[in-house]
């Protein structure tokens, strides 16, 4: 019998289309670039981190929504040739269109997305099977700005959905998307969103483009211009102080090559109400601040990239490791994926990826002024000056 699925992963899916782009001709209107084979992927938040998790060996439960036409059917058809029994509580929608995603991922150069939400934009809170949810540790809901009903009216059926998982003492996650500035969804107030949601989000772990965007737009600005490589740690603390401060009690800002930013609350009793996710150890994760350079990898591509950091941090938050050990694996999941050109493909067991990192794993240079940091060389980790214990010892 199969161990019972410790997390849930719910929200966006959608089927990637992949071409083999291997020059770097840009993309140009008019302009024939040559391409190379295409592959189909599972894709979305559901798909990359669910099966992440699976491999990893943190039994997920998947929760998504696809159409029944051809590229259901071959989303479908690739989530159970994952060995995934959890596809259970997947919904098949008879009369409409499944989520796809043109990935353009040229070598160097950032990629470009094609994207149609599909069905997609009808999940709502009737499309979660609570029951499922007795054995469940984590929740995690993914892709809110890419799903019309999660942004609307001011995310009040987010807020529901989210609300209802915490009445079961269960782990919320939550992990955002980038929405196209001129859309419906970009012209949300995700600020007035996020203000009624996070009480309701242990963890929060946007990439700082994103929640920049959200949260505030000079700042945004300001970096576009110049380029988010030019973000100070002291951007990245007022952030921190912003999230926690509407309620969120664990905080992970994904920095592409400049690694991963945690922060945790300083709040024992916000540290008790994150729920089955995080076991009993409140001390070592009580009042964090910790910046985790990536790991060196020939990389391939990055998509699913943020999706494999956040289930590397589920699942060794359900493992009940040290925060430091949490941080460290997620980074080395999130390092393993862009060894693949798809999500998913070249992530390895949880112990493998340990094993590499146990084996003096070289990190990248962050490219931060990090003089009032310190370095915990051992773990290989800088620990910030908002961290209640400077020493970084738990």
């Amino acid at each position: 019998m199969n161990p019972s699925p410790t997390v849930a992963v719910a929200g966006h899916i959608c089927l990637d289309l992949l071409p083999v782009m291997e020059g770097r001709t840009p993309l140009e209107p008019g302009k024939l670039i040559e391409a190379g084979p295409v592959s189909f992927s599972t894709g979305g938040a559901v798909a990359n981190t669910g099966i992440a998790l699976n491999k990893l060996g943190v039994p997920a439960l998947l929760m998504g929504k696809v159409g029944n036409d051809h590229f259901g059917q071959i989303l479908m058809k690739q989530l159970r040739g994952e060995g995934l029994e959890a596809v259970q509580k997947m919904i098949v929608a008879s009369n409409d269109q499944t989520s796809y995603t043109i990935v353009l991922s040229q070598p160097g150069i950032d990629r470009t997305f094609l994207h149609c939400a599909g069905v997609n934009d009808t999940f709502s809170m009737v499309d979660i099977d609570y029951d499922a949810l007795k054995e469940t540790k984590v929740f995690h809901f993914g892709y809110p700005p890419l799903m019309k009903k999660m942004y609307q009216n001011n995310g009040e059926e987010l807020f529901r959905i989210l609300s209802e998982l915490k009445k079961k003492d269960i782990t919320v996650s939550l992990d955002m998307a980038y929405p196209d500035p001129d859309s419906e969804a970009g012209q949300a107030s995700w600020k007035a969103i996020l203000t009624k949601c996070l009480p309701m989000v242990d963890v929060f772990m946007p990439n700082i483009e994103e929640i920049l965007y959200m949260l505030d737009r000079p700042l945004f600005s300001e970096l576009q211009q110049k380029g988010l490589q030019c973000i100070e740690p002291e951007h990245l603390t007022r952030v921190g102080d912003n999230l926690l401060g509407m309620g969120a009690a664990i905080v992970g800002l994904k920095l592409g090559d400049n690694g991963l930013y945690i922060r945790t609350t300083e709040s024992i009793e916000r540290l008790k109400q994150v729920g089955k996710g995080l076991g009993e150890d409140f001390a070592n994760w009580l009042g964090r601040e910790l910046l985790v350079p990536c790991f060196e990898v020939k990389e391939v591509g990055t998509t699913g990239a943020g999706d494999c950091t956040i289930a590397g941090f589920l699942g060794g938050m359900v493992q009940s490791f040290s925060l430091e050990k949490t941080v460290r694996l997620a980074v080395g999941v999130g390092a393993c994926n862009v060894e693949g050109i798809d999500a998913t493909s070249s992530i390895p067991s949880m112990e493998k990826v340990l094993q590499r990192i146990e084996r003096n794993w070289r990190t990248k240079p962050i490219k931060l002024n990090l003089s009032n940091w310190i370095s915990n060389t051992t773990e290989k980790i800088w620990i910030g000056p908002k961290n209640l214990n400077r020493m970084g010892e738990s």
